[in-house]
């Protein structure tokens, strides 16, 4: 088998050559240390001109395209582009990240800018809107957003002489924002008749409200306030892209390729004109300037960077070159030195020092060129030309030696022989021309096989054979020169490759992914030598593969930095180095080669950190094919805890049902049951699919979960009492330090995470709104103040909490496959890690973003999958259980031993003050040392082993233990069975909690007399519980077969059990040992009942249509009722014993005789007047009022009638246990409705006293016992019930105006868009297409009646600058008749102790004065304000707060 494991040499970037000048301005600064920042393609680049020395910010995964410098001139802000761009921060020094800031912007971030303290990060969108966001960079938190503009915006700046106010410039349009609260209000600068309206590309602000701005005709704009007060004209001959404020002034450039400088109060210093210097060329363009003491940085957009010192301003130094804008494609080595050779579409060919970091030489050719190679001997240079020719060139001085035009398409590949006798010349034209080097390129050869253009070509090592690849991705051999097509195999079978490059091949089958385009991969180069080579792909990445590589799908390690297609890759001449060439940005990177042997030495030096792991994630994990997983994990990673309905749903569910609900609440119904019930006790813990879920509470109680249910459990006492704040499946569960809190995490559509008080029981904070379908792991921090959280979404999102604001702090993706456990680094709260399949990953805090760094694993193994994880007694030692029994022990992010603990999975651990203690499958607790070195003590959970005393029976020796705690002397251990014991560290293990185990559980029978009762679950167990204060499990019997129901006889001595294969026992109720067995079913035995009396006749019901009656005593099947069209679902039989009620999954309700099984048809009067023996059905009359609005046909499963006949408590799918009266006539009757399972309750039983109702569920498998309270004894706890589902009309309808105003429709004002403008230009002068939803909302017809827009003009005007205007004189408001209180409560009120009174009307607060009877007015709002109050507190006086009507709605405070 080929080695399809990642290689273990790797590469570090080294040098980028290129600048981004081009689309990008205001993007190149110096740091504090002097050094330079900038960025090119994906790559933030601190280059330090005293070293020559470039730094790598590398957390990006596309191109940035805006940059901001902290005003302490040491962290550097950077956006990029993408789907969901982000922002980071970080160190200038260190090149890590500080703070990640996302989940705003969408398309790429254009702008940003640092206030003047260095608090706040103002950024700009590249959205329709163009938003403006305003952020606290340190926490990754969002302070404020706005729409920005309708067009561009180029430039942002905040005012650092005022505080809140910033400035921001684009297309047509200069604004001043002001940020008050967290609202961004602007105000548009008034051009006036001082300038002609334009585009304005930058600015700079100053002193007294005065902002600098450039404008596209190069002259610079003064502003005071927003009002444009002088220009100074040619200032440059063309556009202003870059002005820079300092100390001493302002430095601008323009596209007239001039650097002006200014002093403070812009008068002219000096001019430095770039065109007429050394290095300067026509058509040079400044982007960006920097001004820094007598050093001044530019940046062009042709990618150079020059430094300028100001007292020798006519020689600029150059320090960086790159190519110009067009695509970049051709790269060819120096055979023997370190050379580098590249050429664009920008015409140039350059030639570079791999060893000096340099541009060493550059050549203008006369057309874009697309591919390169130098002659073996390294004198020739061989370029091929868009245009169809190709070109030999002189390395030595650049000179032409032959110029060659044979074909009409781009030359797409050129090759020399290894003997430097020929050169292959491949072309989009298909084919590929061979050309004799020393008879002066004349042309001696022609390929033509292929049927689409050549991309790639290798020559054997004798130069005897030509290999190619085309477009269709077919690889062709020809032999040379002649260039005659080879097809016999044997021939080609022992031929030498001089180089491989072709990306088609056997060699290098495993470099495509399983599902990929084959024009993907643009290039390839091996390493024979060192047995590896790399791609370039479309996807900007360059990959590390072993050489061969044979199998598809094979490891890499993948490096990031390209932002686009990165189109070429070679190694350098001696394959110390690669180089990358990116298409789009154009941009050339080198890469150092760093082997195996040298890897080791360079462990103390941490990796590169970024984002992205350099080190591959996905399929690019270091290690070959997957071990086998634990049977155990690969089931709990099946379990999907999707859905198809949520609670949450129900609301919407009920809105859909309007009509029936309308038809139901007209007519009167029977109300709610004055009786109810009280959840009292509950047998059952979720242990198969959770872990480490189980702790003790300061008080020494005991807390876990199951179902729906927060349990804290006595064990003195043997009492529960229970958090009912979840409405479905509680997935996970952690303890705050101090042992007095619990947070629980649920499934929901937009699931929750609840804490709560252990002792109260009550809800502390609830945090919703980021984790979809669930929540599988949280953990607090050890200060308490911090919980972390995993979802369930396919992306495992990890969320950082501030819990009690109930704010988010961070989030990030986590990994595609499961998480199983977070843990928050106690000694450093912003440190996390988290642990899965095949997943271990080391998190930090960096403001909106968490940063993560996989284990590093070293020569120790492969990255195993993770069942559990502790941190240590440092902040950098962490331990981790594989699912393969070990333990590993890291420091920092690297694994340096591993430990054998246990036989399979180590699914827990915990750690102590002196130690640990870890769990696993093989049912073995095990205490060890602080250091893992031994292990102390083992305990084995065995039967043999339980104390004399302890309740219940242990199933089975060894259960899979899930979850560990330590506390009051003992070790308490949750098991995969359902267990909950508590083992004494002498050894004696107690019984305290147990519950069914995975499988669903639906068969419930209680005892006739005694208050006991019976279940059978798919878990293949047959229980017997007491229902008396001992709560215990009485007797358990393994089955051959899962069962789903089960009955006891009258006299109770026997229970009858309906098995899922169709069989039925009848066992010993006492010792469950067989009395008899039947089989005549193949499918699913769903009911079973004894007849009542004697019990003479056993019916038994199938899920095949039949009712089978048996004669008990004789031990015959004595009838059979057949009709039913469906499978039966319940069965009852009458007083008398005669008559059977049967309902089936069609929704029928049927009538047998026995015991022969005969039908009978009986009307619905009769059946209400027939003395039932039991009543379970939930069809018929009696019963209709028990079906939900939102009913479908299994909707209620299960009902039980009390021995008085007068309350029915049914289960339903919803998980709710539901008490109606009886006879429930009529629809939708009223009920009391309680929550604690969570998926469907299968069934429901009152116990023989109707003292308890009993309830299992389903997928939860827990047995609920519930106390029956009579009306009256009801104390005065909160009900936890919830009346019924529709709020009746008739319960005392509404009073008429009550009525109207709950009527009254607000969305009419609310116009779809918002129609009166806050700001600025008319709506026909926007100059802006409309988006797709304005266009389709036209047509859609959403234009309301009354509409406050101007209507559209007939033809677009224009807005003629030059004409004089007349002066529009201003309307003042004086006077406001009226006052809103037709749809408003509580909105006047006295100020001033009653000298004014505030209320309002329309869009206006009114302040009227008692005494003058004058009025004054807020007039901020831009639609009705609907409510208003004021702020009693006597340190806010006079604070108002309005609140208004709109789409986006938003509150004003004032004064």
């Amino acid at each position: 088998m080929a080695d399809r494991s990642a290689p273990s040499c790797h590469l570090r970037l080294e040098w980028v050559y290129g600048y981004r000048g081009h689309q990008c301005r205001n993007n190149l600064y110096y740091t504090a240390a002097k050094e330079i920042v900038y960025f090119v393609a994906g790559v933030g680049v601190v280059y330090s001109p005293r070293e020559h020395r470039q730094k790598f910010y590398l957390g990006h995964q596309d191109d940035i395209i805006s940059l901001a410098l902290h005003p302490e001139r040491v962290l550097v802000a950077t956006g990029q582009v993408g789907k969901e761009p982000y922002i980071c921060v970080w160190d200038s020094y260190t090149v890590q990240t500080v703070s990640v800031l996302k989940d705003v912007h969408t398309h790429g971030i254009a702008c940003l800018a640092f206030d003047l303290d260095g608090q706040r990060l103002v950024s700009v969108g590249l959205d329709s809107k163009n938003t403006v966001c305003v952020w606290d960079w340190r926490k990754g938190k969002l302070l404020s957003m706005a729409p920005g503009h309708t067009d561009r915006i180029f430039d942002i700046s905040w005012d650092l002489y005022q505080p809140n106010k910033l400035v921001s410039c684009g297309v047509k349009h200069i604004k001043f924002w002001s940020l008050c609260g967290n609202s961004l209000t602007p105000k548009r600068g008034v051009f006036g008749k001082t300038g002609d309206l334009q585009t304005i590309l930058c600015l700079a602000c100053a002193r007294d409200e005065v902002t600098y701005s450039g404008a596209l005709n190069g002259d610079i704009y003064v502003w005071k306030g927003i009002n444009l007060v002088r220009t100074i004209q040619g200032a440059h001959a063309a556009g202003i892209f870059s002005m820079n404020a300092c100390e001493e002034g302002f430095a601008t450039g323009g596209r007239d390729g001039c650097v002006r400088l200014w002093d403070l109060n812009f008068k002219p210093i000096t001019v430095i004109d770039l065109r007429e210097t050394d290095q300067g060329y026509k058509g040079l363009s400044v982007r960006s300037v920097c001004w820094r003491g007598d050093h001044i940085l530019v940046g062009t957009q042709d990618s150079e960077i020059f430094e300028i010192v100001v007292h020798e301003r006519n020689k600029p130094f150059l320090i960086m070159q790159g190519h110009c804008e067009g695509e970049l494609w051709a790269l060819a080595v120096h055979p023997t030195k370190p050379l580098a050779m590249t050429g664009s579409d920008d015409r140039s060919v350059r030639i570079w020092s791999l060893i000096d970091h340099a541009l060493i030489a550059r050549c203008n050719m006369e057309e874009p060129i697309r591919c390169a190679a130098v002659s073996t001997d390294g004198i020739h240079l061989a370029l091929g030309m868009k245009d169809g020719s190709f070109t030999v060139l002189r390395v030595r001085d650049m000179t032409e030696v032959v110029h060659i035009k044979d074909r009409k398409e781009a030359i797409h590949e050129l090759k020399y022989s290894p003997d430097g006798n020929f050169l292959a010349v491949g072309s989009n034209d298909s084919s590929v021309d061979i050309y004799g080097v020393v008879q002066r390129y004349k042309k001696v050869g022609e390929c033509i096989g292929s049927s689409s253009f050549i991309t790639h070509m290798d020559w054997s090592s004798d130069s005897k054979y030509l290999q190619t690849n085309d477009g269709n991705g077919k690889r062709l051999f020809y032999r040379m020169p002649s260039g005659k097509e080879v097809t016999n195999k044997e021939e080609l079978k022992g031929i030498q490759w001089a180089s491989w490059t072709c990306v088609s091949g056997l060699e290098v089958n495993g470099i495509w992914p399983k599902y990929s385009d084959i024009n993907d991969i643009n290039s390839v180069d091996a390493n024979f030598i060192g047995q590896v080579m790399v791609t370039a792909d479309d996807y900007g990445i360059v990959k590390l593969f072993r050489y061969p590589c044979l199998r598809k799908g094979a490891k890499f390690k993948k490096y990031l930095g390209h932002s686009a297609h990165v189109t070429n890759v070679r190694w350098s001449h001696d394959h110390q180095w690669v180089v990358s060439i990116g298409g789009a940005d154009h941009s050339v990177f080198q890469w150092k080669f760093v082997p195996d042997r040298k890897l080791k030495d360079s462990l103390h030096i941490a990796p590169q950190e970024s984002l992205v792991d350099s080190n591959s994630d996905e399929s690019d994990s270091d290690q070959s094919d997957v071990p086998e997983l634990d049977s155990e994990i690969e089931q709990e990673t099946q379990i999907t805890y999707r859905r198809q309905v949520y609670k949450e749903d129900l609301p919407q569910l009920k809105e859909q049902c309007k009509e029936k609900r309308k038809s139901a609440a007209s007519k009167r119904r029977e109300r709610a049951p004055g009786n109810s019930i009280r959840l009292h006790f509950v047998h059952g813990y979720r242990g198969y699919d959770c872990r480490s879920n189980l702790f003790y509470t300061q008080t020494g109680e005991i807390v876990y979960h199951v179902a729906a249910v927060g349990v804290v459990y006595n064990r003195q006492q043997n009492t529960q009492r229970f958090y009912l704040g979840h409405d479905d499946d509680i997935l996970c569960l952690a303890i705050h330090p101090l042992k007095d809190y619990v947070a629980t995490g649920q499934v929901g559509r937009d699931s929750s995470i609840h804490i709560w008080d252990t002792e109260t029981i009550k809800p502390l904070s609830v945090l919703k709104g980021y984790h979809q379908y669930g929540v599988c792991a949280v953990d607090f921090s050890a200060d308490g103040k911090r919980l972390a959280s995993v979802g369930i979404d396919d992306n495992h999102t990890i969320v950082l909490w501030d819990w009690k604001k109930g704010e988010k702090l961070s989030a990030v993706r986590g990994s595609k496959d499961k998480i199983f456990v977070v843990k928050i680094n106690p000694f450093m709260p912003d440190k996390l890690i988290t642990v899965g399949i095949k997943h271990m990953k080391f998190w930090r805090r960096a403001g909106g973003g968490l940063i993560g760094r996989k284990g590093c694993i070293g020569a120790l193994g492969r990255t195993d999958t993770m069942m559990c994880a502790v941190y240590g007694w440092t902040e950098e030692m962490a331990f981790s259980g594989t699912s393969t029994g070990d333990v590993c022990i890291w420091r920092d992010v690297f694994l340096i031993k591993t430990v054998k603990a246990h036989d399979g999975p180590v699914f827990s651990m915990h750690a102590l003050e002196k130690g640990f203690v870890t769990g696993g499958k093989d049912g073995v607790v095990a205490l060890w040392d602080d250091t893992f070195e031994r292990c102390l003590k083992t305990y084995a959970i065995k039967r043999a082993a339980l104390a004399p005393g302890s309740k219940g029976l242990l199933l089975e020796d060894n259960p899979s233990i899930r979850a560990i705690s330590l506390g009051h002397g003992h070790i308490l251990v949750g098991t995969k069975n359902g267990e909950i014991l508590e083992v004494d560290k002498s050894g004696p293990i107690t019984l305290l909690v147990q519950g069914h185990m995975e499988g669903e559980v639906w068969g419930l029978a209680t005892h006739p007399h005694l208050p006991i009762c019976a279940t059978v679950s798919d878990d293949k167990t047959l229980r017997i519980w007491d229902l008396s204060p001992s709560h215990c499990m009485l007797a358990v019997r393994k089955l051959k077969k899962g069962g789903r129901c089960c009955c006891f006889s009258p006299d109770g001595k026997a229970l009858a059990v309906g098995l899922n294969d169709g069989s039925f026992l009848i066992v010993n109720a006492d010792t469950l040992e067989d009395l008899v067995s039947f089989q005549h079913r193949k499918d699913v035995i769903s009911e079973i009942r004894f007849s009542p009396g004697a019990g003479k006749y056993l019916a038994v019901a199938s899920c095949d249509n039949f009712v089978d009656i048996y004669n008990v005593m004789s031990s015959k099947r004595v009838g059979i009722c057949k009709g039913a069209s469906s499978y039966i679902t319940h069965m009852d039989w009458d007083v008398r014993g005669k008559l059977l009620q049967v309902n089936t999954g069609a929704k029928e309700q049927l009538f047998f005789e026995a015991p022969r099984g005969k039908k009978q048809t009986i009307p619905s009067l009769e059946v209400e007047k027939i003395g039932w023996a039991s009543w379970t059905s939930v069809l018929g009359s009696c019963c209709e009022g028990i079906w939900p609005i939102i009913g479908e046909v299994t909707d209620v499963t299960a009902s039980c009638l009390t021995s008085d006949s007068k309350v029915l408590a049914t289960g339903d799918d919803f998980g709710f246990v539901k008490l109606f009266r009886y006879p429930a006539k009529g629809k939708f009757g009223k009920f009391k409705r309680y929550v604690a399972h969570s998926t469907h309750v299968t069934n429901v039983r009152w116990t023989y006293d109707d003292s308890l109702l009993v309830t299992v569920g389903g997928a939860d498998t827990s047995l609920m016992l519930w106390t029956y309270e009579v009306e009256g004894h009801r104390d005065s706890r909160q009900c936890d019930s919830e009346e019924s589902d529709l709020d009746s009309e008739e319960d005392g309808g509404y009073d008429s105006d009550v009525t109207r105003e709950n009527e009254i429709n607000y969305t009419i004002k609310a116009l779809s868009t918002n129609i009166r403008p806050m700001f600025g230009i008319k709506p026909h002068l926007q100059q802006k297409e409309p988006t797709l939803d304005e266009r389709q909302g036209v047509v859609r017809g959403s234009r309301p009646p009354v509409s406050r827009a101007l209507p559209q003009p007939e033809k677009l005007q224009t807005n003629n600058v030059g004409k004089k205007k007349r002066p529009i004189e201003d309307l003042i408001l004086e006077l406001v008749f009226g006052y809103r209180g037709k749809d408003c409560r509580n909105n006047v009120h006295y100020l001033n102790d009653g000298a004014d009174v505030i209320y309002h009307t329309a869009s206006v607060g009114i302040l009227y004065n008692v005494a003058t009877g004058s009025q004054s007015f807020y007039q901020e709002h831009n639609d009705d304000i609907l409510c208003l109050t004021v702020n009693q507190h006597p340190k806010f006086t006079n604070i108002v707060a309005t609140g208004q009507l709109q789409l986006l709605l938003f509150m004003c405070g004032m004064q």
